[in-house]
């Protein structure tokens, strides 16, 4: 029984050398694939590689800021984990206007309200894209300026 183990034995510590030289992900601190907030990821690491390879999207209505795909070798990620950023629709401002004018807007970005010629801001001028999808505070609303020359 003896003579057996003595075979066993080296094999043995030549295979954890190897391992320890090679470092596949299994083994090491890569299989901790880091979670984003609004989003999800997968492992698409080839079968014949010693490195991780993790992709990530974002739910509807978040978009993707940093590397869509990071990669881990030797208990090292390639880059920072991305995000995903809340996208805000335009706000309806009627009599009114917003300081950067686009369809979406991404979080944290900041506009300013502005009313037209006659109108004043009823509420914060200054909205900010918030995680949740929304602007924050609420959108204000531009008020008619009365006049007492009627």
């Amino acid at each position: 029984m003896a003579a057996n183990l003595s075979c066993i034995f080296p094999a043995l510590h030549l295979f954890g050398v190897l391992v320890l030289l090679l470092c596949p992900s299994c083994l090491c601190d890569c299989n901790m694939f880091p979670s984003i907030a609004h989003g999800s990821y997968e492992d698409v690491s080839s079968i014949f590689s010693f490195t991780t390879v993790v992709q990530y999207k974002c739910d509807e209505g978040y978009v993707l800021v940093g590397e869509e795909k990071i990669t881990c070798r030797n208990s090292h990620w390639s880059s920072l984990v991305p995000q995903c950023k809340a996208l805000c629709l335009k706000p309806e401002i009627k009599d009114g206007t917003v300081s950067l004018d686009q369809d979406q807007y991404v979080e944290p970005e900041n506009v300013t309200v502005q009313c037209d010629s006659g109108y004043r801001v009823v509420g914060s001028p200054s909205i900010i894209c918030s995680e949740n999808r929304t602007w924050y505070p609420e959108v204000p609303k531009c008020e008619w300026i009365f006049s007492g020359d009627i």
